[in-house]
């Protein structure tokens, strides 16, 4: 089983939950993008999808703008063998457009519901995502929707160095995972049988 992580602008700093993830646990890797600096959605689109195909039935783990290019993802390859996805503080393109040259390019946000399972984690305080808006976002994608609290941005900046909170939520995510394909090899068998 293979964790994809995918940061957002910047990439994710060494004392980033994500970069913490990608040290410590087994079978964690990271998308890397060619500019974390320079975000535009068709190339970093590009660089998600290959890592994918590499990976198939990968967990993708996004943060901030991370988490909006797994969504467009979804929405342009939907038959992406992907196992699951934990979508922490979506950033909202269109909130941040003006300000940061490449942001536009991830607007307008994917409305349709995310093939695989997800979890989408927003903060009451982050400046980057309103919660209301992340809440009706997570509806649009059909994931489950969790409240952080005052998480701000969900990074070292507010205070959320390991993130063990999220570690969990990656267990319920994985259990989530392995129950629907074993109740599909279970499907197949049945079928199977019948057959003979």
């Amino acid at each position: 089983m293979t964790v994809l992580i995918v940061p957002g602008l910047y990439g994710s700093e060494p004392a980033h939950w994500q970069s913490r993830w990608e040290s410590e646990i087994d079978g964690v890797e990271r998308v890397e993008q060619d500019d974390w600096d320079a975000p535009e959605l068709e190339a970093w689109l590009s660089t998600l999808r290959r890592h994918v195909e590499r990976r198939p039935g990968a967990v993708l783990v996004g943060h901030s703008l991370g988490s909006t290019l797994i969504a467009h993802l979804a929405d342009r390859y939907p038959d992406l063998d992907i196992g699951g996805a934990l979508l922490a503080a979506p950033a909202d393109p269109e909130l941040r457009a003006s300000r940061i040259r490449g942001i536009a390019s991830f607007g307008p946000v994917p409305d349709k519901p995310l093939p695989f399972p997800a979890i989408v984690v927003a903060s009451r305080t982050d400046p980057y995502m309103n919660i209301e808006r992340a809440r009706v976002i997570a509806n649009m994608w059909d994931a489950a929707f969790v409240e952080a609290g005052d998480a701000g941005h969900i990074n070292v900046a507010s205070g959320h160095g390991g993130w063990p909170a999220g570690l969990r939520l990656l267990d319920q995510l994985l259990a989530r995972r392995d129950r629907a394909a074993a109740s599909a090899l279970w499907i197949r068998h049945a079928a199977s049988l019948s057959a003979n």
